[in-house]
């Protein structure tokens, strides 16, 4: 006997077992993939209506408990500092939750993703976030970010489009940043095929992806930030990965950060992670000086000081990248280091928007010192 699909009920909370009002739309954020509500216990959910974008869902939950504090969020850790749950089968057109996955011919397979702070860390979120509301009152001036146009609402009646790995791979090749931005919105394995591209044996087309991936994702995030913060995510887990080949990934990481350090300039300081390993260390320089380039105070923000050694390695693309690096965040400890080296005669090849420039450690220090002098 087939179960009868119109068994429903209010959706509740895991947490408290109320039943939880319809999500709605985000009225202070300016990032709404998903609709997001708050129970009376204090717990907050997110609406992620398909049931296939729950990890981006995950990640804008956690940001909504944490009151839009990335640092914050990106800090904790599950079941030390919140718990989770989760109801399926979740129809947010009639927000109501189906024994069966099928009504009326209609899937359902929504979910509402919980989380709910422990007391303490939910203390330490509110007052962060009052300590900001104080600021911005008292007309405290904030770091000025570039913020790129926002993506216009695509047409819920198109014809969406498949993504493939040829054509995808033709696009970048192509630089074509705007059909690839149209890919991204239709489908997100436009995001997993570019990321494939990273494995390309030749170091130039490394560099050349992580930039077009960066100016994609720059895009993508003005409309879907969590599908941007599950890539970064992934591409750290990668780095972890001791048995994996991380190509390109740390130069990804820093072109994607670079471009919305407003939203995930809180993933900088995680970079420092690499800076030991010998295959990774001008990268992660790299990164940090590209970013630094228009957002210093999201690296100085970090224990950028832990790379402060670098200023005289014996490999000179180290000097390099650290002197670049140090320039753009004006770091007069180690000035002293920097004019030691202006006749230094050593080339270095330094990747600027997806492009090799050939120039000497003695170039980047007369550079570095003319950006400390003019911030001075």
């Amino acid at each position: 006997m087939v179960k009868d699909p119109q068994i429903k009920v209010v959706p509740w909370c895991p947490f408290c077992g109320q039943d939880v009002n319809e999500p709605q739309e985000p009225t202070n954020r300016k990032m709404d993939e998903f609709k997001v509500g708050k129970c009376q216990c204090g717990a907050v959910y997110t609406s992620d209506p398909t049931g296939f974008n729950v990890g981006s869902a995950m990640v804008e939950c956690l940001n909504y408990a944490c009151d839009d504090n990335w640092d914050l969020a990106w800090d904790l850790t599950p079941d030390d500092d919140y718990l989770s749950g989760r109801i399926d089968n979740y129809d947010e057109q009639t927000h109501q939750v189906y024994e069966l996955k099928n009504v009326d011919g209609r899937k359902v397979a929504g979910v509402l993703y919980f989380i709910r702070l422990h007391k303490d860390i939910s203390d330490l979120s509110s007052k962060l976030n009052k300590n900001k509301q104080d600021k911005v009152e008292e007309g405290t001036q904030s770091v000025n970010f570039f913020i790129p146009q926002m993506e216009p609402v695509r047409d819920p009646k198109r014809k969406k489009k498949r993504a493939k790995k040829l054509e995808i791979e033709k696009l970048a090749d192509a630089g074509d940043i705007d059909a690839l931005v149209d890919f991204s919105f239709d489908d997100l394995k436009t995001i997993r095929f570019l990321q494939r591209l990273l494995y390309a044996p030749e170091e130039s087309q490394r560099w050349y992806y992580a930039d077009i991936i960066g100016q994609v994702c720059a895009r993508l995030s003005t409309r879907k930030p969590g599908a941007v913060s599950d890539l970064l995510h992934r591409m750290f887990e990668a780095c972890t990965d001791s048995a994996a080949t991380h190509w390109g990934l740390i130069e990804t990481i820093g072109s994607i950060i670079a471009a919305r350090p407003d939203i995930f300039g809180a993933f900088a300081r995680h970079l420092l992670m690499y800076r030991g390993v010998p295959s990774s260390r001008v990268q992660v320089l790299w990164a940090l000086g590209t970013i630094a380039q228009n957002s210093p105070a999201v690296v100085t923000s970090t224990p950028v000081y832990s790379v402060f050694e670098y200023i005289s390695h014996p490999d000179s693309f180290t000097r390099g990248h650290a002197i670049r690096l140090f320039g753009r965040i004006n770091a007069a400890e180690v000035k002293g280091e920097i004019e030691s080296q202006v006749d230094d005669p050593a080339e270095v090849t330094v990747y600027e928007q997806g492009k090799p420039v050939v120039t000497t450690v003695g170039k980047l220090a007369k550079e570095a010192l003319a950006a400390m002098q003019n911030n001075e």
